[in-house]
């Protein structure tokens, strides 16, 4: 890429000062498996997936999925979370192939930003998250993948310019390879983030600038349920009864 030649010098240099200030927040505090009656979901990514931004697990990604599913079906919710700040997919994979991983009937992943940052090519990151999907099938007998698209880091408040551009550019990407890689799969589905967050990114954003916010997991969350409840083909009726 031109850019990245000509721009080479100035983006090192930003990201080399962005990792060494930013602001750390911790992974969500709270269990990483619940029990439900009813849906389970497995859970495997990054930070985002972990939680980082909101202080409980009940306010992240995990616990809003499944308080936003349990709404919508009428019985609660199982799920595991199987994630790590900094994870690229093919440390994903890994996790999930070195965990103990109870039945599953969807796997949500939520990763792609450490590929973009570490410069993964989206051939290497997508090949390691159709091994993912794969393993998720074999060993927790997943029907429905929801692979969640990177966010739009063009707007991250974090990332000073060009790099929020240049990695807004490569997000944008990484989610064309993503959603070409799974087209004509039924069982694998791409989930852009709702348009709020597409649109004020900034305000829904934690106070590290580069994770959501409990109003950003909140909505992310209720985005997935829907993928979920029409993705597995049944009427919200028959599965709550």
């Amino acid at each position: 890429m031109i850019a990245k030649i000509l721009l080479g010098p100035v983006l090192l240099w930003q990201g080399r000062r962005v990792r060494a200030t930013a602001l750390r927040l911790p992974e969500a505090a709270g269990p990483r498996a619940v029990d439900g009656t009813g849906l389970r979901v497995l859970i495997v990514g990054d930070s985002s997936a972990a939680g980082v931004g909101a202080r409980h697990q009940d306010e992240a990604l995990a616990g809003r999925l499944a308080q936003a599913l349990s709404t919508r079906l009428g019985q609660p919710v199982g799920w595991q979370l199987i994630a790590t700040s900094g994870h690229r997919s093919a440390h994903a994979l890994a996790a999930l192939q070195s965990a103990e991983v109870a039945p599953a009937d969807v796997l949500v992943t939520a990763l792609g930003v450490n590929d973009v940052v570490d410069q993964v090519r989206p051939a290497d990151a997508l090949a390691s998250l159709h091994q993912l999907h794969a393993l998720a099938v074999e060993r927790a007998g997943v029907r429905l993948s929801i692979h969640c698209a990177a966010p739009p880091m063009q707007q991250f408040p974090l990332l000073p310019q060009p790099l929020r551009w240049f990695f807004g550019r490569q997000a944008a990407r990484y989610n064309a390879a993503l959603a070409a890689s799974v087209a004509g799969h039924p069982s694998r589905r791409v989930l852009h983030l709702p348009e709020a967050m597409q649109r004020d990114a900034a305000t829904l954003m934690a106070e590290d600038g580069f994770h959501p916010g409990p109003r950003g997991y909140a909505l992310w969350a209720e985005a997935l349920a829907d993928q979920v409840v029409s993705g597995l083909g049944l009427p919200l009726r028959s599965m709550a009864t």
